[in-house]
């Protein structure tokens, strides 16, 4: 009578830390490093400090539309791995014999409103320190071809490190608070 129960949990395994997670740590192998390579080839090639020499800020127009990037992403990207996650969930538990309205129902009951707010907030924590991260190594890159590709990867190494810590965190503070 226990399958009856995998469904829901299912479903509040998805939405509260699988499909942030599992997101966030997609972008930090994509995003992350793409922003360091093309924020360490700009470092590499002298084109930051040409902004500093003409008097702009490279954080204001390198790094911040990144991070406003990473945290309007991030979320969209999470609520898309939710519906399809729980969508394969619920193909899942038709092979092993649980009808579609009974995942349902059980989903209904078990995943809040709540729920679904606690993992975009953890997807938006995430989608901050994933940029951050890419575009700190980039601007940490050093001079050749090699260091680009030594700070994208520094970048991914760090945004996932970042993620787990973040996540240890955020984990704390919802056991702590109840949310």
């Amino acid at each position: 009578g226990a399958t009856t129960f995998v469904g829901p949990l299912a479903a509040l395994g998805i939405v509260r830390e699988m499909g942030p997670l599992i997101t966030a740590i997609l972008l930090a192998g994509r995003s992350s490093a793409a922003f360091a390579a093309e924020i360490g080839t700009m470092t590499v090639n002298s084109e930051v400090d040409a902004l500093v020499t003409g008097g702009l800020s490279p954080i204001r127009f390198l790094v911040v539309p990144r991070v406003l990037a990473g945290i309007l992403v991030a979320p969209i990207l999470t609520l898309f791995a939710d519906i399809v996650s729980i969508i394969a969930s619920m193909f899942t538990m038709l092979i092993y014999g649980i009808p579609f309205i009974n995942f349902y129902n059980g989903m209904l009951s078990a995943v809040d409103v709540e729920d679904i707010c606690s993992g975009l907030i953890k997807a938006t924590l995430f989608g901050i320190v994933i940029s951050a991260m890419g575009c700190l190594r980039g601007m940490q890159t050093g001079t050749g071809a090699a260091a680009v590709g030594i700070s994208a990867t520094r970048a991914v190494v760090s945004s996932i490190v970042m993620i787990v810590l973040v996540d240890g965190i955020f984990a704390f503070i919802s056991y702590k608070t109840g949310f």
